[in-house]
């Protein structure tokens, strides 16, 4: 972690953080004071785009439908693979908030980082006490991937800068059953994160857009 000079913020993203048991007892007895910013989206769009991203990687492993249940006749999901405890944001709040406030953290959502990057960004520099630097003339929609990419409007002359190519692959086909299976295995989970946060984020009515 670089030294943060007067007037400086320091900012370090990790991915497994928020879902790592003992980071927030490490993080609280490093800087006590750090502000949380933390990226939600849909938890089964999340399982299977976390799926999706180890089959480019690994395409021998099993289909999603079997490493989502231990017993798919019984509908026993499987909370132990990685994709879908991720997902199961209330028990990971948990944990943070044995150490932090809920008013050190700030969620984003990723469906409205997607259709509206410039507006999270706003509520972002607002919770970070930041001016609105990034506004919307730092985005660029790309149609091939489906989101925006930065681009810096003072310089007319730079291409937008992108997500690798890792980022916006198309997600394989999964049994609607095991979907909705799913839908049916998190919605508890996300009524209670809804009520620890004061945050609906809808994700109950993905599949009724779609």
């Amino acid at each position: 972690m670089p030294k943060t000079v007067e007037g400086q913020l320091t900012m370090e993203k990790t991915p497994s953080y928020f879902v790592t048991s003992e980071v927030p007892q490490r993080i609280h007895a490093m800087a006590k004071d750090t502000k949380l910013v933390v990226v939600v989206r849909d938890p089964v769009t999340q399982a299977i785009s976390d799926y999706t991203q180890t089959l480019s990687k690994k395409p021998e492993i099993p289909t999603f439908e079997v490493l989502a249940f231990k017993n798919r006749t019984l509908g026993l999901i499987n909370t132990s693979w990685s994709a879908i405890r991720i997902g199961i944001y209330a028990l990971h709040l948990e944990s943070w908030l044995q150490y932090f406030p809920l008013s050190q953290i700030h969620f984003v959502s990723g469906k409205q980082l997607i259709s509206n990057p410039a507006g999270e960004m706003a509520k972002v520099q607002d919770f970070l006490g930041l001016r609105h630097v990034v506004t919307q003339a730092y985005f660029h929609f790309n149609s091939t991937k489906g989101f925006s990419c930065l681009r810096r409007p003072e310089d007319g002359t730079s291409a937008p800068c992108c997500l690798g190519k890792s980022k916006g692959r198309t997600h394989p086909k999964i049994d609607p059953e095991v979907i909705r299976r799913l839908r049916k295995f998190y919605k508890p989970f996300n009524v209670m994160f809804y009520q620890m946060t004061s945050q609906d984020f809808e994700w109950e009515q993905e599949d009724s857009e779609k």
